[in-house]
């Protein structure tokens, strides 16, 4: 039998980190101790009550049922509340949540819903690849580069962009790979966009509750018009450091999120109803717009963390900046990110290339503060050995 994938499948660029990812396993073999500033997987534990819940939950024989496409009504009223309560947001449950398994699932699927083949999609450049591959190129899209230029300030110039035949665009602040931040105003430039060109607009603001220094992140649907054209998507994995419970949700326009849930009906279920129920504590734990005390003390790690790491990285020579959000640090090596990555792994460092978030992410390396600060030291003074 002769397997071939599908045209679409072929369609997905190179994997570029394969030969970086051989040579860190062989390492690994050898024993040697790695330093990894590469993942953005937090190491900080959910906060001890979040645990308690999910232990509890999942103990309860009824929680080991389907959970429906659109998730857990008590789930979706819990979101409901939460967006009012941070953002001041009015949000129906019934019909403008959805529950998601992680936000990367739903940002996938959006595109399944609304991109018919030769479709073109916005999609930012640098950027999480799942926009331009996982969503746009499996759903037989044509991705379309918005620059992310650092002359802008990593933000898309929305005034030069053809817009004839877009059906869908994708934008992310806080930023990843970038750590870039936007306003209130720069947040209505974009909804401005979609609705003068009939654009979607997917937001991905999974990094909103990861920010430093009094900077609160906004939320899409804050924007006058936003309800119009917009889908948000968030995720716990983030907020609540629950990466491997695989938990977000969608809210937004009523019809962009029928047809996220039509998609979803098809393909899977709705989270475990024990992981919904333990992220509600979560979502209940805030009081108001601003952070829970657990949260605050999460930042204040990242942000001492962000500094010595800045810190470190300047005294080598590369340009970088504290970020106001997310936990990343975006540095510029002025050259090749792969060869760079490959020198830092002599000293047992690992990063990401920048190219690795596309063309215009050359140049650059994406480190993530996800590990002590001991650790964050110890691989700057590696790193000055060799640079």
């Amino acid at each position: 039998m002769k397997v071939e994938f599908s045209k679409r499948l072929k369609s997905l660029p190179p994997y570029l980190f394969a030969q970086l990812e051989q040579i860190i396993e062989k390492k690994r073999r050898e024993g040697a101790d790695l330093i990894s500033l590469s993942i953005g997987d937090p190491d900080l534990p959910p906060p001890p009550f979040i645990l308690e819940a999910l232990r509890e939950e999942a103990g309860n024989p009824k929680n080991h049922n389907y959970s429906s496409s659109r998730g857990e009504y008590e789930f979706r009223e819990a979101v409901a509340e939460w967006y009012k309560k941070r953002f001041g947001v009015d949000l129906d449950p019934e019909r403008e949540v959805a529950a998601l398994i992680g936000s990367k699932e739903g940002i996938s699927n959006i595109a399944r819903a609304f991109v018919d083949p030769g479709d073109r999609v916005l999609v930012p450049d640098p950027a999480y690849p799942v926009y331009a591959n996982g969503a746009t190129l499996l759903s037989d899209g044509v991705p379309v580069t918005l620059p992310l230029l650092e002359e802008l300030g990593f933000k898309p110039d929305l005034d030069n962009v053809d817009a004839k035949d877009v059906k869908l665009m994708y934008l992310n602040y806080p930023n990843n790979p970038t750590g870039a931040s936007v306003t209130g105003s720069e947040l209505k430039e974009f909804v401005d966009f979609a609705v003068d060109n009939d654009v979607i607009l997917c937001y991905d603001n999974a990094y909103s509750e990861i920010t430093f220094g009094g900077y609160k992140a906004p939320s899409i649907l804050q924007v006058d018009g936003a309800m119009e054209v917009a889908v948000e998507f968030h995720s716990c994995s983030k907020t609540f450091n629950m990466t491997g419970d695989r938990i977000g949700f969608a809210v937004g326009n009523e019809k962009l999120i029928d047809g996220l849930v039509k998609v979803k009906s098809q393909v899977d279920s709705g989270p475990p109803k024990y992981v919904q129920k333990a992220a509600i504590r979560g979502l209940k734990s805030y009081d108001g717009p601003n952070p829970p005390p657990y949260l605050r003390e999460v930042n204040e790690t990242y942000f001492r963390r962000a500094k010595i790491l800045v810190e470190g990285l300047k005294s080598i020579g590369l340009k970088c900046s504290l970020p106001k959000a997310t936990f990343y640090v975006w540095a510029k090596c002025g050259g090749d990110s792969m060869k760079f990555v490959e020198k830092m792994l002599q000293v047992d460092v690992v990063a990401t290339p920048g190219v690795g978030f596309g063309k215009y992410g050359e140049g650059y390396i994406r480190f993530a503060i996800t590990c002590p600060e001991e650790r964050i030291k110890e691989a700057c003074e590696r790193l000055e050995k060799v640079f």
